[in-house]
């Protein structure tokens, strides 16, 4: 191809292995593109609990709109045309995590979530009640969020108006149960503000709703 003067791509790959497979690093997939002369990329490896490998090698800048399955590690460059992402992972995602990707992912408009595991133990959701407001994280774009698949942790990450600040947020994927939980039969008070301009909830059947659910997301639409 004579003619092509530049190549972007995005490759992301998942394998099962097995302890006698040799392990790669990002290292040595850095080195692959570079010994044909391809220095401009970023990659990331990562070796999950149940044996599963997975990678991720781009050129950059990203200029994708889309970005699958990413885990706690991710390459410190910015994603500015990416506009859905799902990250997932066995280990906790910390507070420090979702502050990396609203700043890494200032696009950001559609964002699921995969995690059974709390960075804090037992969910508790009094005891996060009372978190300083300077420190919240502003997602500006973020219209959708799936959290079917999280510890409660998460879902209360995203509507504590102590933590999050996502003014476009108007629909939410989530388990009926979860969201009664974490919203204390829909009565919190701190959650009950980041829940005003919701107006589609998708929940995992269909059943008939408490009329408390509806006073609480006053916006959700029939």
């Amino acid at each position: 191809m004579p003619r092509l003067h530049t190549f972007s791509f995005y490759i992301g790959t998942e394998i099962q292995f097995n302890d006698s497979v040799h392990h790669l690093f990002d290292n040595d997939i850095q080195q692959t593109f570079t010994s044909i002369g391809y220095n401009q990329i970023a990659c990331s490896v990562n070796y999950c609990r149940n044996y599963r490998a997975m990678c991720h090698v781009f050129s950059l800048p990203f200029i994708f709109n889309r970005l699958e399955k990413i885990n706690n590690r991710f390459p410190n460059v910015m994603f500015n045309d990416v506009t859905y992402l799902m990250v997932a992972d066995a280990i906790p995602f910390k507070y420090e995590f979702f502050i990396r990707i609203a700043k890494a992912f200032p696009s950001l408009k559609y964002f699921s979530i995969i995690n059974l595991t709390s960075p804090s133990g037992d969910f508790n959701s009094n005891a996060a009640d009372n978190i300083d407001s300077r420190s919240y994280i502003e997602y500006l774009n973020l219209a959708s969020l799936d959290v079917k698949y999280v510890d409660d942790y998460y879902i209360e990450q995203f509507l504590l108006d102590t933590k999050i600040h996502a003014p476009r947020l108007t629909e939410i994927k989530v388990h009926f149960d979860r969201l009664q939980t974490v919203t204390e039969n829909f009565t919190r008070d701190t959650t009950r503000y980041n829940c005003r301009n919701i107006k589609r909830l998708i929940f995992e059947k269909i059943m008939n709703y408490p009329k408390e659910l509806y006073l609480y997301f006053p916006s959700l639409v029939d």
